[in-house]
């Protein structure tokens, strides 16, 4: 199990759909850079940062092997978002 917590959060007040941008650490060891928090049609959720590849599509630079990682750090990062 990790320890998630939200290091800082860039709320973005430009009328698009992409909201916010989170910096993570896990269990204190791992600074992760450059979540988004995006509005959704069923609204918000969070998006692992990303890099554009040299075919100009995006592709995530960090990816979670156990989907329960990646709803705690939805959890987490949503919370932290609606909550500030």
């Amino acid at each position: 199990m990790f320890e998630v917590k939200v290091q800082r959060i860039v709320r973005l007040q430009n009328g698009s759909m992409l909201k916010a941008f989170v910096d993570i650490t896990l269990n204190d060891s791992l600074l992760v850079k450059g979540l988004r928090v995006v509005e959704g049609k069923h609204g918000p959720f969070v998006s692992m940062p990303q890099i554009q590849g040299k075919d100009n599509k995006w592709y995530d630079s960090v990816k979670c092997l156990e989907n329960n990682l990646k709803e705690q750090i939805s959890d987490v990062v949503l919370y932290a978002y609606q909550n500030e």
